[in-house]
């Protein structure tokens, strides 16, 4: 049985922050210091992680790692918000990175927020990272071992046998056998669950300890109970699914019984197939 998971963002970025900062920013001699206290008087996310860093030619400045499971459309305005929070709180200037975990649409992502009011502009620009186009040999070469969790999504990483080798160097690692949950989860979007659990070689149920399946449940009660687990609910199943996933949509509408609808949400995760889901309703 896998240790409890206990992967926050913070967890992932400081195991190897120099290497993390230097990726995120493309600036090879970039020093990561102090990670950064990111609770702004009446807004604190776990998601966001700031570090202290510096560098020859840029100086000292605040590096802003925001990761989403899933690029959220409200998000331009939340990174203008939290790079003018951080420099106002710490005094320094802000390079904010936005890193889009798991893949939803054909939209491009913005990179930057715009307003304009009256001929009065607000302009933030940031990076922005989606680890679907990021090459999978990028977390074993560099080493970026915050990345391993996620090879599964990573491009090229849906093969079995680069996932196993990804379980292999975080099990022989007492820092890192504790990601497993993690790979485990992204593991179930592209390989079926009993393979996953064959790899594992322990019971899925144990994927419900991983913050990540935790955040799509939240997700979900976040928009709103009957709506927003049918949003949640209809997501998941292009994710995981694709379009036969969706095709279960009209069934599932049909649903009034919130709790029945939760349940079905949890269990799209650890499904291996279409015909398990159908076996629920």
């Amino acid at each position: 049985m896998t240790k409890p998971a206990d992967v926050s963002t913070k967890k992932l970025i400081s195991l190897a922050p120099n290497n993390w900062a230097r990726w995120v920013t493309q600036i090879p001699d970039i020093v990561a210091g102090e990670i950064l206290n990111s609770e702004f008087q009446w807004i604190s996310r776990e998601s966001d992680v700031l570090i202290r860093v510096s560098s020859p030619q840029h100086g000292e400045f605040l590096l802003l790692n925001e990761l989403q499971l899933r690029y959220q459309s409200q998000m331009p305005r939340r990174m203008r918000a939290y790079a003018a929070l951080a420099e106002e709180k710490y005094n320094l200037p802000t390079y904010p990175v936005l890193i889009n975990i798991l893949k939803t649409g054909n939209n491009e992502i913005p990179t930057s927020f715009t307003s304009n009011i009256a001929g009065l502009r607000a302009i933030q620009d940031y990076r922005v990272i989606n680890l679907w186009e990021i090459d999978v040999n990028i977390a074993f070469q560099q080493p970026l071992p915050s990345l391993l969790p996620f090879v599964p999504i990573l491009k090229g990483g849906e093969n079995e046998s680069i996932i196993r080798e990804a379980l292999q160097i975080l099990r022989a690692d007492e820092e890192l056998n504790q990601l497993e949950t993690v790979l485990a989860f992204f593991a179930t979007f592209v390989l079926e669950n009993t393979l996953v659990q064959e790899i594992m070689r322990w019971d899925m149920t144990v994927l419900r300890e991983s913050p990540w399946y935790q955040e799509i449940l939240r997700e979900g009660e976040a928009r709103g109970e009957m709506q927003g687990i049918l949003s949640a609910i209809e997501i998941n199943l292009e994710l995981k699914f694709g379009d036969r996933g969706l095709n279960l949509m009209l069934q599932i509408n049909q649903i009034q019984d919130l709790e029945r609808l939760k349940t079905i949400l949890r269990n799209i995760v650890t499904a291996n197939t279409i015909e398990e889901l159908q076996q629920i309703l």
